[in-house]
């Protein structure tokens, strides 16, 4: 879902960076070298070139501590790289004439609403794909971080709430939660749940025959990958690597936005119909020529990162945001590409169109350092660069980030105010409400304050004073970022409202508690 946080990790600098001949004749050696040192538990790459699978493979395992092995027909989580399938279902309503891409949203979801009249009249089917609609980074994630008890309808009924962060069309900013609105409006016209129609319409349609758009298809094939995490050390990425619950998964309503599973086969499948424009090796089509140029066709400039000197090459010139694909600039190409991320699980999708190359590297950990340095390795394999040793720069780059979110974490631990609460314990006790989130329940137990994410299945914990009128969670599961939470007070002391956000300075952006606005619920003592 996400494009995901890029977490630092250890890389073997001692590996020299491949040479290879195409096909990459050594790959296998330099992945399994990589992925020892690295500590990943598992890793699948699949490459198509000229039309043809040229490598289809596995290495390392399904899950730490376990021998079963990865190999080619091992589902992984893709995170957002399911966008441009959610894009493809809608293109071939496109072409069945039910909807079109500049369509109003409310002509086919009348009762749909966004939280200003005039934006909920204009937003079309191409802006639900496209980030310019105004809402923040990452905004209303929450509600299918990590997890949820809403369905897919009553999160979009709730986007009415989540207020603009600039106007609309004006700014780029990634968000998930107009994906689930998208896998809405395939339900309302199509008849069928997104689950459904893409299992159905898209992934067996289109050959990718172990690919499972419902979490619950997935945990019955034996050969899957678990997620894994670095979740021991200061902060998310340190520490060893270990097995996360499979079934603590991201909620099933935000499925649209990177909910599916292939395996290495599946993704060749897939890369073979997107470099094919939309046709089959059976000679029908998927999605017509016409729907793949769309698809592919930049609309929303992105701004550009600027990297350090070591990383230069890798910084594009210009980018932009297509129909769930980011079409960029590489070394004087021209990229199509998405990475994914779902907690435990990575994924990178990239087309070279002049050289009809396409990959993806999968990964059953968050050890993004070597999926990027693994991604502009081979960009640079079938673009004859030579050897630049991005594994080495990617490294580096990432240990500064991590040392210097470790760095910003213990300096702000050793320094709270020690001044504070206002209030007696069970004067903060109560229940709050957020229009878009639901409720969140501050408790008192014997031991202290308590904190309950109500909508979300066990994100719950205990609050600790940190200074002032803030409290900082302690969530029960260790993989929920922990955040502060900031009680204001009116002149006679009464609590007006409730503001959090995250402790950790490079938590995941889909961690949107700054996006809450709570306000007390009266008489819920």
């Amino acid at each position: 879902m996400k494009a995901a946080r890029l977490i630092i990790l250890s890389l073997m600098l001692s590996v020299a960076a491949p040479a290879w001949a195409e096909p990459p004749a050594d790959i296998g050696e330099s992945v399994e070298a990589l992925r020892k040192k690295v500590g990943a538990a598992g890793v699948s790459i699949a490459i198509v070139e000229d039309g043809k699978t040229t490598l289809s493979r596995g290495w390392g395992v399904r899950k730490i501590g376990e021998r079963a092995p990865v190999d080619e027909q091992t589902l992984f989580q893709t995170g957002s790289t399911g966008k441009a399938m959610t894009a493809a279902a809608l293109a071939i309503l496109v072409d069945e004439g039910k909807i079109a891409w500049d369509d109003p949203v409310i002509k086919h979801m009348p009762w749909f609403r966004m939280n200003d009249p005039w934006v909920t009249r204009e937003i079309t089917i191409r802006d639900l794909l496209v980030h310019r609609s105004g809402l923040g980074l990452g905004q209303g994630d929450l509600m299918f971080v990590p997890r949820t008890h809403l369905t897919r309808k009553q999160t979009v009924e709730r986007v009415a709430y989540l207020k603009p962060v600039t106007s609309f069309r004006s700014a780029y900013a990634y968000d998930n939660i107009l994906y689930a609105v998208a896998g809405q409006l395939i339900e309302e016209v199509s008849g069928q749940t997104w689950e459904v129609f893409m299992r159905d319409r898209v992934l067996r349609a289109g050959g990718m025959k172990n690919a499972t758009s419902d979490s619950e298809d997935r945990f019955r094939i034996p050969n899957r990958s678990w997620p894994h995490a670095r979740l021991s050390g200061a902060l998310r990425g340190l520490g060893p690597q270990a097995a996360l619950n499979e079934r603590d998964e991201l909620g099933r309503n935000g499925a649209p936005a990177g909910g599916l599973a292939l395996s290495a086969n599946d993704m060749a499948a897939w890369l073979k119909i997107q470099l094919a424009h939309g046709a089959l090796p059976n000679g029908k089509r998927l999605f017509s020529e016409k729907q793949a140029t769309e698809m592919w066709a930049p609309v929303t400039p992105m701004p550009i990162s600027q990297l350090p000197d070591a990383l230069k090459p890798a910084q594009p010139t210009q980018q932009a945001y297509a129909l769930g694909w980011q079409v960029q600039d590489y070394r004087g190409h021209r990229i199509i590409q998405h990475g994914g991320g779902v907690f435990g699980s990575i994924t990178r999708v990239v087309m070279i169109p002049d050289k009809n190359v396409g990959f993806a590297i999968m990964m059953n950990s968050e050890d993004s350092g070597m999926l990027i340095g693994l991604t502009h390795q081979l960009m640079d394999h079938y673009l004859d660069q030579p050897d630049f040793g991005w594994i080495a720069k990617w490294e580096n780059w990432y240990q500064e980030r991590l040392a210097g979110g470790k760095a910003f974490l213990e300096q702000k631990q050793a320094s709270p105010v020690k001044s504070g609460p206002s209030l007696a314990l069970a004067g903060y006790a109560g229940r709050y409400r957020d229009p878009w989130y639901g409720d969140i329940v501050i408790g008192q137990a014997a031991t202290g304050l308590t904190i309950d994410f109500t909508s979300t299945p066990r994100m719950a914990g205990r609050l600790k004073h940190w200074q002032y009128d803030s409290f900082v969670t302690d969530f029960d599961d260790p993989a929920i970022e922990p955040a502060y939470v900031t009680f204001a007070l009116d002149a006679d002391g009464k609590i007006t409202g409730v503001t959090m956000k995250a402790v950790s300075q490079i938590a995941d952006f889909s961690w949107d508690y700054h996006h809450l606005d709570l306000k007390p619920v009266k008489d819920s003592k």
